[in-house]
């Protein structure tokens, strides 16, 4: 059996039923092979609109369900995104690019955000306040109403559902702009289990498109909260324009994290380490490795093995059989890529592995003797390269990871966990790992950078989801109508 019956989705929008966009459709196309793999709707602005609107009013009969209904929707979505986990998978390898294990355990992501988030429905709405008038007063938390999110290519099923999913748990109704490159597994997977799971018609809107629609998502006065995943540039305007609109905008944005490698880390280990950290789904993660920040006296072991793994990873189609890296999502995010590398060599980088491409497939690249100055250590690549740079003292690697305007994930690997743990403390990051790379993200656990990283931990865990997609209410309760003077 399969998630999706015959031609569901195929040139459509979801907006509880699956219906034809006035935006018209787009291609599906896979960057493994080029080839056109389906058609999916594209939303324009109107579209965006009438489906704000219709959400609103969907969205009040959600919010007084009981709790129990909104925790069973969200828990038999669970057990559907695991009974077509395999299906769900091959659409991240052929849409997104990503190896099968990074496909895999991304699926089983979207399993246990379902699970946590029906859990979420059932969490404490308030709080029993104190009062110096003879009467009850709480603060309680009530649904924001509707919530707009905007979900990138690189995870697209996972960084879309850690909003869908608690903003509907907290009784929110959503409207979804998938990145039209991952618009099927970014999007139309979730509209089909959540429509299977029961939800409510009207409840969910999924809506590929492209800038216009964003624009459209972000202006609509039904929407209250945007949660945004993308780029620092891109997350400005959305931030820009949803201060101009009055709304709370949660964004996560681009990073360049440092791995710092002491002098008394096991060589060997910390080069697996490394490599995870930069080369998984070909680099393309907020929280890659951006830097490898090593101890002189380690420097050149490290460099060594971490250009062996490199080499010795193997990139091609997903669907071919057991490759680590995949492809670039797409021409312009390769040449990206490229041009940092080659810059950075011309400004005095070795170049210890990499550097190379086959149409989207890019080789694992490290980069030897670079400075603070090297395009690929100071910019963001998202791709997967490894910049290395020397330090001396724990002064020098405290200086030189916060040298970036980025603040998302810190690793830092050492024999001395504490140690690892002080020097954590000088360097401003959302996100700390002591003996482990900067990539992880959990859904029990809050998730976001500062700087120009985002606008801190907005995502995941109880306490950051109930803040993200809740407002607070003061309420008070008396026996009799209070007296005045007047």
């Amino acid at each position: 059996m399969s998630l999706f019956d015959g031609d569901v989705w195929t040139s459509k929008v979801f907006t509880g039923t699956w219906t034809s966009a006035r935006g018209g459709d787009a291609p599906v196309v896979s960057p493994a092979t080029g080839a056109e793999i389906g058609r999916i709707g594209s939303a324009d602005a109107t579209d965006v609109a009438e489906a704000a609107a219709v959400a609103a009013k969907a969205q009040r009969a959600w919010a007084a369900a009981p709790f129990a209904e909104r925790a069973a929707v969200l828990r038999r979505a669970g057990a559907l995104f695991e009974e077509y986990g395999d299906e769900v998978a091959g659409w991240l390898g052929r849409e997104a690019g990503s190896a099968p294990g990074k496909a895999g355990f991304e699926a089983h992501l979207a399993v246990t955000e379902a699970y946590e988030c029906a859990a979420l429905a059932s969490q404490p709405a308030g709080e029993v306040l104190r009062s110096a008038k003879p009467r009850l007063s709480l603060a309680r938390r009530v649904p924001v109403g509707v919530v707009g999110v905007i979900a990138p290519f690189n995870f697209p099923l996972i960084l879309a559902m850690r909003s869908v999913a608690p903003a509907l748990a907290l009784g929110n109704a959503v409207v979804l702009k998938p990145d039209p490159r991952t618009a099927v597994s970014g999007g139309a997977v979730i509209a089909e289990v959540l429509r299977r799971a029961g939800l409510p018609e009207g409840v969910l809107h999924v809506l590929p498109g492209g800038a216009a629609a964003g624009v459209a998502l972000v202006e609509a006065p039904e929407v209250r909260v945007i949660s945004f995943t993308g780029s620092t540039a891109a997350g400005r305007k959305v931030g820009e324009a949803a201060g101009r609109h009055l709304k709370r905008a949660h964004l996560e944005l681009g990073g360049n994290s440092p791995l710092i490698v002491l002098a008394d880390a096991d060589v060997q280990r910390a080069a697996s380490v490394g490599a995870w950290g930069s080369f998984l789904h070909q680099g393309q993660i907020c929280m890659t490795t951006g830097r490898h920040l090593v101890h002189e006296s380690i420097a050149d072991a490290y460099v060594e093995a971490l250009a062996a793994k490199a080499e010795a990873l193997r990139v091609g189609d997903p669907e071919s059989g057991e490759v680590a890296l995949g492809p670039i999502i797409d021409a312009g995010q390769r040449d990206k890529i490229h041009s940092l590398v080659t810059r950075s060599v011309e400004a005095g980088a070795r170049l210890a592995a990499g550097g190379t491409y086959e149409g989207l497939f890019y080789r694992p690249t490290v980069l030897d003797g670079v400075t603070v100055d090297t395009p690929a250590f100071a910019e963001e690549v998202f791709g997967p390269v490894a910049p290395v740079i020397r330090f001396s003292t724990l002064e020098e690697a405290a200086e030189i990871a916060s040298s970036s305007d980025y603040g998302l994930s810190l690793g830092i690997l050492t024999a001395n966990p504490m140690r690892g743990y002080e020097l954590a403390e000088r360097i401003p990051s959302g996100i700390v790992h002591i003996n482990d790379q900067t990539v992880d993200d959990e859904s029990v656990a809050p998730f976001g950078g500062v700087g120009d990283s985002g606008t801190g931990s907005r995502f995941g865990g109880t306490t950051a989801n109930i803040e993200a997609f809740t407002e607070t209410q003061w309420v008070t309760m008396q026996a009799e109508i209070e007296r005045y003077p007047f």
